[in-house]
């Protein structure tokens, strides 16, 4: 090192004195001297100072300045003393010697230079060539091809082949050459060969250069480079003889011919994709282009050989994987191994690397397998021990060889059953460094299954056996990595390579070929076509097929159906390839309307459903993506868990359920099966199962019920800020809907065990999940039964005893054990003053128990074992089936009818106990110190409406509960107040509905009727169910507070009253919704009204008054909104079948005509209808029906009343606000009903009376107005001949309600109409021979100050409380009005003008009760005019009682219903009008409809004519309904 230094320090003080010298700032002549003392200090000083001198002239040849470059030259000019010249000649430039005199010319000099150095390097030395003679070559070849088996070691021949040399003067490259063609010819003698060429060559690159020769020789076309050279040059390779980089240069094609030619091959994979793709019409000459085409390229000569992939085949078949893997480096990726030979090639080399660990862990228990020897090659990779030594050299080669692993299905195997061993041993690792290295493992595995494994799997062509074997493999891992891998095989692995370009391509074509001819007819040959098609390519078969299903939904059934041929792994990929199109973000879940879920995506719901009942495919993934969609606020996809769990588990949602169906859903669960649901049940038990156990294997089952529970409130406070309220109601029933059945089925599958340890406690759920309460309740409800049965079972055991009795005591106290502590959790569900009104008792019962506990559905139970037993006969009358199939079927059929019976036995006794448990409850139920009306208000509120619209089979069983608790006779329990509140008001309840909800509130409504109805047919079921029970006492009060009233049970006839008024509100209710103009109000109302038709109407006014809006709104929504135009269609015909069962009014409750000298205070309580008695009876302490407020309301009329609704108004009852001031009241009045009963019949029989009577009675009515001069009585009466006709009357009627709408203010008909009722009445009066009359009769009234006294009181008596579900409010008594007039007040909510108009058209009686006093002189115009009408009363009286006899009492309750006809707007006619009585009325009524089917006149004709084309369209369906 020092001596190096010195050497760098000499030289560069040297180059610094020469510089300055040459710079001028030094002497020549010191310089010299310095330099030539210098020559002393070193041997090599010369040759180091030659060194600068060169360096120094290339520089000031550079120089501009020639005073530098001279001094230059006189420096070395003075240093030739002492420096040699032949230093200098050899170090300096040719010019710069001419210049210093050491030569004569440079030009010559260089030409000299030129001649010596080509005699030296280029001029050979003449040899003895083999064509000049050939005995040397002769005598070696003989050498080398001697036989070798002997003792003759490479040594020997290298000792004779050197003299050889020596003696004939030969070639040693020549003979390197013969020792290579040599070897080529015996490539088996690898050892004798490469040892001797190892000894023999002095330099790698002579021998590389002889190999590139013998390669070139072969690169001309239509040449074949023989595979012994191949051999040759990669043993030489692989023992390091000679270097790649050297051998690689000599070989053809070029790397930019190969990178080339890939991407021909590419672009040529793409264009024949999109051609199969492309629908292209051939012709002729295209195919004749095409032929010659291929003939000219026939014709071009083949290209040579590829000889680097030949030497690569080579070297990977003597195991030279180092250098095989550089070469396969330098080509695109999977170039190389997409030739066959070269994938055979590493292919063998992969197996003798994992022969070892295959035999030890892989081969399958009695399998032989091919015996491999391992290469002899010391140096090839050493065979895998171990899992971990495929980390070394397997997984590499792996990689390289790709997708082409299919030309190897054995060693695919091999690969598979060795990663199937690995992840047995893989969750057994313990240790942090074993589980690391596990890890490591694992993603390798993972990764050659994503780039080798299944990529190889879609160039197999139909190798199912390969598929089952993957599986094998692949369902040890979890679904996620299992979608993964399938996801990059379906959307990156295809387009990777060129060949599976081709083959997606072809799968594509061959999917089209199939799904175009499926059928129902030929599924099985489609099935074996589509299976042969799936076993390889899968992915892209199954894409194709669901983009076909998601556009034609009846290719569903054929689709499922032939998948039957699929392997196991066809079916998981199916499974992630349904849920990537679900989850496809480029389509819309909706369709454009908004209003409705996409049919794509229901198809695919349905397609779900299907396929995974029918074959055994994991749920794991789709359960799973339906949790994250519900977590991520999306209910669309709980379409899909429906249809899942419809079809796996046979459980149903819908609201449509037969009344059959649903008496056999409260029964057991054998009972449910059989006769509870529309689809077949018994043949779902294996695919509930796997159902059950991916929910429970992935701990899904409370997280999708409470992901429900929570997203059916934010289907209406969340996602329904910019959708449809329609698809908003739609989201929320399907939610609802399916956690109802998703609940069902986790109670009916899931063990006692399971479903206890997975639902948390009541208050968890309400409190920490913020489960609603309902729902809440629905997931505990299974668990409480279980564990009062377990405590029951457990008590049993404990005591023997066998007493029904016992048994029944054993009960009670495991429910006390059970339930107790629920009563304490329920505490925090509500507000302490919730729990002042109910006990946590009273509500936790009602919500744990079920139908099931309430009663036994022997019916039912009946109903299907007779189809049992008609199964059995029908079996054994049928020839056809085969005896053994008879005999298994009988015995099928005989043991379900054995299980039903043995059920129903089991059914019953746990009603038994139920009952017996309630029984003993019931005192502890309500508190006693607050109010029935807040009672009630909580009940509704908290148990009985929430409830009721959860499910079908639960407003079925708030319906059955009210009534159970009735005839438990719970203290404290107002049964009629609670079906008050129930009918009283549903509108704004129906409004508040979703569709679903609305068929379960109908269905409760209905089951509510169904009780009331039986208790109002039969006065003896009344007396028997209702007659002493405290839920009918008429006094409502706190306990403890003595009012001085004594609670008396409701009698039956006031009880038929009370029910009269509910059919009035439930009408009222109806009618108002229907002309709201609101979608959701008409729908929900239409379905609640067909839930309830079989109970409702019953009265004839009423239906006709549903009529009438109903078929409005038939005309209205036709064109506008078809779904209602249909639904209202529907009902209407229903309706129109039911009108035959309809009874007029006073049959349906005793209704009397008015007596004389009686104060009624009774009120009317419709939309125009008359003798709605129970007004006042309605009226609680709750003022549940607020009638008391509604004074304001613009519709009222007066019109008396009969005697027993005087009576019936003292009563207190469930929805009024009168209450009676005494019992004694009531009893003289029941008194005086009984003791005038035979007069009120005969009156009813006959209207008429004498003329004496209706003269006198005049007089007297004419002085009672003289005297108060204010007041006006309310007298109806109409004039009729025989012959008159309807439209005459309609007439009559609208004149008169133009004159009450003139005394109210408001506008009359157009004068176009009044002129023509004028022109009408007056021909008429002209044209009549006979004048029909009518006897009046006085009604006595009141004092103003009466009227007022009595609103008085009777708001004195009563407590405002609002209703739960109230929307329409009635008006109890104005104090400005008389007493002895009945106000109707209709005032709906949201009714425009025109249809208050159309109101008063249809009710004349609300018209009369509208008029407004008239001018005094007026009325004695008036009063002259009834007294001559009065005189031809009596001569045609007789005439008139005989038509009226038989059909009185049905007309009058036609004449009152809400919609009678319509008024005319003459005020003469009306004050005319005004004049006759009550009973006058009640005559021409019914004689008015006797007639109207007569003859009509011509007037009358052409009169109606015009009214019709004034009229809207609904005109003349009025006139028909309501003449």
């Amino acid at each position: 090192m020092s001596c190096l230094l010195n050497h760098l320090d000499i030289q560069a003080a040297l180059y610094e004195l020469c510089w300055q010298v040459v710079q001028g700032n030094l002497k020549l002549d010191l310089a010299a001297n310095v330099l030539g003392e210098m020559m002393e200090l070193r041997d090599d000083m010369p040759s180091i100072l030659a060194d600068v001198f060169s360096v120094l002239d290339l520089e000031t040849v550079a120089l501009e300045e020639k005073n530098k470059r001279d001094h230059y030259i006189q420096l070395v000019g003075a240093c030739l003393i002492f420096l040699p010249e032949a230093i200098l000649k050899e170090r300096l430039d040719p010019e710069t010697l001419e210049s210093l005199g050491l030569i004569k010319q440079a030009h010559q000099f260089n030409q000299k230079i030129v001649k010596i150095k080509t005699k030296l390097f280029y001029k050979q030395q003449k040899f003895n060539l083999l064509r000049e003679e050939n005995e040397g070559y002769a005598k070696l070849i003989t050498e080398l091809g001697q036989d070798l088996s002997g003792n003759i070691t490479s040594h020997i021949v290298l000792e004779s082949i050197k003299s050889l040399i020596g003696c004939f003067n030969l070639d040693p490259n020549r003979v390197l050459d013969i020792i290579l063609e040599v070897y080529e010819s015996r490539s088996d003698q690898d050892e004798f060969f490469l040892s001797l060429i190892k000894s023999y060559m002095c330099e790698a690159l002579t021998l590389c250069h002889i190999l590139g020769f013998k390669f070139k020789f072969y690169q001309e076309p239509n040449e074949e480079t023989p595979k012994s050279l191949y051999h040759i040059a990669a043993a030489l390779l692989h023992h390091n003889l000679i270097e790649l980089e050297d051998l690689y240069v000599h070989l053809l094609p070029l790397d930019a011919a190969i990178v080339e030619e890939h991407k021909l091959v590419i672009s040529e994979a793409k264009q024949i994709a999109r051609k199969l793709v492309m629908v292209v019409v051939p012709s002729d000459k295209g195919e004749d282009k095409e032929k010659e085409k291929e003939k000219e390229e026939e014709k071009i000569e083949q290209p040579p050989d590829n000889q680097k992939l030949g030497l690569l085949e080579a070297l990977l078949r003597i195991g030279d994987w180092h250098h095989a893997q550089s070469i396969m480096d330098q080509m695109p990726s999977f170039y190389a191994t997409s030739h066959k030979f070269i994938a055979l090639a590493l292919c063998q080399l992969l197996h003798l690397t994992v022969e070892p660990l295959y035999r030890g862990a892989g081969l399958p228990k009695g399998a032989r397998g091919c015996v491999m020897h391992p290469l002899k090659n010391k140096r090839a990779p050493k065979p895998a021990e171990s899992f971990e030594d495929l980390r070394r050299e397997a997984f590499s080669m792996l990689g390289y060889l790709g997708p082409h692993l299919a030309h190897d299905p054995i060693l695919f195997a091999k690969i598979v059953r060795l990663g199937k061993a690995f992840m047995k041993e893989y969750p057994c690792s313990e240790g942090l460094e074993s589980k690391d290295k596990m890890e490591t493992l694992l993603s390798c595995f993972l990764s050659v299954a994503d780039q080798v494994l299944l990529p190889s799997l879609s160039l197999m062509e139909c190798n199912a056996c390969m598929s089952e074997e993957l599986w094998g493999f692949f369902k040890l891992f979890p679904y996620h990595h299992r979608y993964r891998l399938y996801g990059q095989w379906k959307n990156e692995t295809y387009s990777s390579h060129p060949l599976l370009v081709k083959v997606k391509a072809h799968t594509v074509e061959g999917a089209r070929y199939i799904m175009k001819r499926l059928t129902k007819e030929n599924v099985k040959q489609s099935g074996r076509q589509i299976g042969k098609l799936s076993h390889s390519n899968p992915t892209i078969l199954f894409d194709y097929m669901l983009s076909q299903i998601q556009w034609y939904d009846n290719l569903i059934g054929p689709v499922v159906d032939s998948l039957k041929y699929l392997t196991s792994l066809n079916y998981d990929v199916l499974a992630y390839c349904i849920i990537e199109a679900l989850a496809n973000p480029e389509k819309e879940k909706m369709k454009h309307d908004d209003t409705t879920i996409s049919s794509w995506l229901q198809s695919l719901a349905s397609l779900c459903g299907a396929v995974f009942r029918k074959y055994p495919i994991e749920l794991a993934g789709l359960l799973q993506y339906v949790t994250n969609q519900l977590k991520a606020g999306k209910s669309f996809d709980l379409l899909i868990l429906k249809e899942v769990v419809q079809k796996m588990a046979g459980i149903e949602v819908t609201d449509e359920m037969t009344k059959e169906q649903l008496e056999a859903m409260t029964g057991g669960e054998q009972l449910k099966a059989e006769g509870g649901y529309f689809g077949q049940i018994r043949n779902t038990k294996k695919s509930s199962q796997r159902l059950k156990d991916a929910l429970l294997d992935h701990e899904l089952a409370l997280p999708l019920c409470v992901l429900m529970v929570q997203q059916r409130n934010g289907v209406v406070f969340l996602e329904s800020g910019e959708k449809d309220l329609k698809l908003v109601g739609h989201l929320y029933d399907q939610c609802h809907d399916t956690l109802v059945q998703f609940g069902g089925f986790l109670a009916s599958n899931l063990s006692t065990e399971d479903y206890i340890k997975r639902v948390p406690p009541i208050d968890v759920l309400c409190n920490q999940f913020h489960t609603p309460h309902d729902a809440a309740f629905f997931l505990s409800r299974p668990m409480y039964a279980h564990q009062i049965l377990s405590k029951y079972d457990e008590l049993k055991k404990a005591e023997k005893g066998n007493r029904q009795q016992q048994k029944v005591q054993k009960y009670v106290a495991a429910c006390e054990q059970v339930m107790t502590p629920v009563h304490e959790a329920v505490m925090s569900l509500h507000p302490a003053r919730v729990w002042e009104d109910l006990r946590p008792q009273f509500y936790a019962t009602f919500w744990s128990l079920t139908m099931y506990d309430l009663a036994v559905p022997h019916a039912a139970y009946e109903r299907e074992i007779n189809k049992l037993k008609a199964q059995i006969k029908a079996i054994d009358e049928n020839p056809e089936i085969p005896m053994n199939k008879k005999k298994k079927e009988k015995e099928r059929c005989t043991a379900l009818q054995e299980k039903l019976q043995e059920e129903e036995k089991k059914q019953l006794e746990h009603v038994q106990r139920v009952l017996h448990r309630l029984k003993l409850e019931k005192d502890k139920w309500l508190m006693t110190k607050s109010t029935k009306n807040e009672t009630i208000t909580k009940f509704l509120q908290l148990c009985l409406f929430p409830r009721c619209i959860f499910s079908s089979i639960d407003a079925v069983y708030c319906a059955r509960f009210v009534e159970l608790v009735h005839q438990q006779m719970t203290p404290n329990f107002c049964t009629l107040l609670c079906y008050d509140r129930v009918f009283s008001a549903i509108i704004y309840t129906v409004a508040s509905c979703t569709e679903n909800e609305s068929h379960r509130y109908g269905r409760f409504l209905c089951c509510m009727l169904e009780t009331v109805t039986r208790w109002h047919s039969d006065r003896a079921v009344y007396e028997k169910e209702c007659g002493n029970y405290p839920g009918f006492l008429t006094i409502l009060r706190a306990s403890g507070f003595d009012g001085g009233q004594q609670a008396n049970p409701l009698d039956y006839e006031n009880f038929r009253h009370v029910v009269h008024k509910w059919h009035y509100m439930l009408t009222k209710a109806s009618v108002h919704c229907l002309e709201t103009g609101d979608y959701t109000h008409i729908r929900n109302i239409l379905i609640v009204l067909i839930k309830i038709l079989p109970c409702y109407p019953k009265v004839l006014n009423l239906g006709q008054a549903l009529e009438y809006r109903v078929h409005k709104i038939c005309v209205k929504e036709k064109e506008k909104r078809p779904d209602l135009y249909a639904l209202a269609m529907g009902y209407s015909g229903r309706l129109k079948s039911q009108k035959v069962r309809m009874v007029p009014e006073n049959e349906f409750h005793h209704k009397e005509p008015p007596a004389r000298n009686v104060t009624p205070a009774s009120q009317q309580n419709g939309p125009g209808s008359t003798g709605k008695p129970t007004t006042a009876l309605m009226k609680g302490e709750d003022g549940l029906s607020e009638d008391g407020d509604r004074g304001k309301d613009k519709f009222q009329t007066t019109k008396p009343v009969n005697k027993a609704n005087s009576a019936a108004a003292k009563v207190t009852a469930s929805n009024g606000n009168g209450a009676l001031n005494s019992t004694k009241t009531m009893k003289e009045r029941d008194d005086k009903e009984k003791s005038g009963k035979e007069k009120k019949e005969k009156k009813e029989k006959t209207p008429g009376s004498t003329a004496d009577t209706k003269a006198e009675a005049r007089r007297e009515k004419l002085r009672e107005e003289r005297a108060a001069k204010d007041e006006r009585a309310v007298r109806e009466g109409k004039e009729k001949t025989p012959k008159a006709d309807r439209d005459k009357v309609k007439a009559e009627e609208k004149i008169k309600d133009d004159k009450s709408k003139a005394g109210n203010g408001e506008s009359v008909e157009p004068s176009r109409e009044r002129d023509a009722i004028k022109e009408s009445k007056s021909k008429e009066k002209g044209d009549r021979s006979v004048v029909a009359g009518s006897r009046k009769s006085p009604v006595p009234r009141s004092e103003s100050a009466d009227t007022e006294r009595d609103h008085k009181r009777r708001k004195l008596d009563s407590h405002s409380s609002p209703s739960h579900s109230s929307s329409v409010k009635d008006n109890s008594n104005d104090p400005k009005e008389s007493s002895s007039k009945h106000h109707l007040n209709y005032n709906s909510v949201a009714r425009s003008k025109s249809r208050e108009r159309e109101l008063e058209k249809t009710d004349p009686e609300n018209a009369l009760g509208r008029c407004k006093e008239k001018k005094e002189e007026k009325e004695r115009k008036e009063r002259k005019r009834e007294i001559g009408m009065g005189e031809r009363e009596a001569s045609l009286e007789p005439k008139r009682r005989k038509d009226e006899n038989g059909t009185n009492s049905a007309k009058n309750s036609q004449c009152e219903s809400p919609c009678g006809s319509p008024p005319s707007a003459e005020k003469e006619k009306s004050k005319r009008s005004k004049s006759s009585s009550k009973e006058k009325g009640d005559s021409v009524k019914p004689e008015r409809t006797s007639t109207g089917g007569k003859k009509e006149s011509r007037r009358d004709k052409e009169k109606s004519e015009k009214k019709e084309k004034r009229d809207s369209s609904g005109g003349k369906e009025e006139k028909k309904q309501y003449p």
